[in-house]
């Protein structure tokens, strides 16, 4: 059942994301990915509103509706919501070099993880 939640969740996070992001291309232009960098910030914003909000008023077994919202809504929204999650998870357990490694290296290595995808398409062109 968990996976019906993640994938009814994911798919209106999804449609959230092309409606905002359409809306903002057409007020704020596309000279500038405006719409990735306001959808993680708000998307960053709506995961730690959820999960606190969760944490304090929710019983622990609250699993599907943390399935719901946080893995398929806002992760359909923005993965760079649960990226930031995850972060602060390390932060707040202590755990800051796992913290710094995560941080640096998830951004590190999805950058060059584009480019190598981009540099293979392009030299087998």
């Amino acid at each position: 059942m968990g996976i019906l939640y993640v994938a009814m969740g994911g798919a209106l996070g999804s449609v959230l994301r092309y409606l905002m992001a359409n809306f903002i291309g057409h007020n704020l232009g596309n000279d500038f990915p405006y719409s990735v960098m306001i959808i993680n910030i708000t998307g960053s914003l709506m995961m730690g509103l959820f999960i606190g909000w969760l944490a304090n008023v929710l019983p622990q077994n609250a699993q599907d509706i943390r399935l719901f919202v946080a893995v398929g809504v806002l992760g359909g929204f923005t993965t760079f919501s649960s990226f930031s999650l995850d972060a602060i998870d390390l932060y707040e357990n202590g755990k800051l070099l796992y913290m710094g490694i995560y941080i640096l290296g998830s951004v590190t290595l999805s950058l060059l993880g584009l480019l190598s995808g981009l540099y293979i398409v392009r030299a087998i062109s």
